[in-house]
């Protein structure tokens, strides 16, 4: 049986896998939709309370807040996926060098003997 690494709350929640192996379609997009929803919620709590104090017209409101989502989730979103990227690609360079240790042991060691 294998053991699950404890990671803390925040790990958990923003990048609940190990990086050991890469991380399918479906998983990058969770951590991609987590990263774009957590991150940017701050920036909107931030737009908001600028919004309150200098009291803007409704339709300037309203694009302020639109923009603010928008650009934290394409910022977040992309910063999440070059992430991802990395550590897929840290990965697979690892279950290389780990194949090919395994091929190298099996034909006679570090000298082909």
């Amino acid at each position: 049986m294998q053991t699950q690494p404890q990671f803390g709350l925040i790990r958990r929640v923003l990048f609940p896998y190990s990086g050991e192996e890469p991380l399918t379609r479906q998983q990058s997009l969770r951590v991609i939709a987590i990263w774009a929803i957590v991150f940017t919620f701050p920036v909107i709590l931030c737009t908001l309370t600028a919004i309150f104090m200098a009291q803007p017209p409704f339709v300037r409101a309203l694009l302020l807040l639109i923009g603010a989502l928008l650009f934290g989730i394409i910022i977040f979103g992309v910063t999440a996926w070059a992430c991802i990227s990395v550590i897929n690609r840290t990965a697979r360079l690892r279950q290389q060098q780990q194949n090919a240790r395994r091929t190298n042991s099996t034909s006679g060691g570090r000298y082909g003997s």
